[in-house]
């Protein structure tokens, strides 16, 4: 299992990135929509649009390595 995430990030930088920045992100925004009355709709919404950004973070931080 070791193995798979050395070759993941060594071999896609930015997917690696993305993932990371995803989970991270969904995660905070779980802990800080915690009991704001949000609807398992709206929830999964704003998560999907989480990943989002954060694959688009990862996108403008590849900029920097071209």
């Amino acid at each position: 299992m070791r193995a798979f995430f050395k070759t993941l990030f060594q071999g896609h930088p930015r997917l690696a990135s993305w993932l990371v920045l995803s989970v991270g992100m969904v995660i905070l925004f779980l802990v800080a929509a915690r009991g704001k009355g949000l609807t398992p709709g709206q929830l999964a919404a704003l998560s999907a649009l989480c990943v989002g950004v954060a694959g688009l973070c990862a996108w403008i931080i590849g900029w920097g390595a071209e």
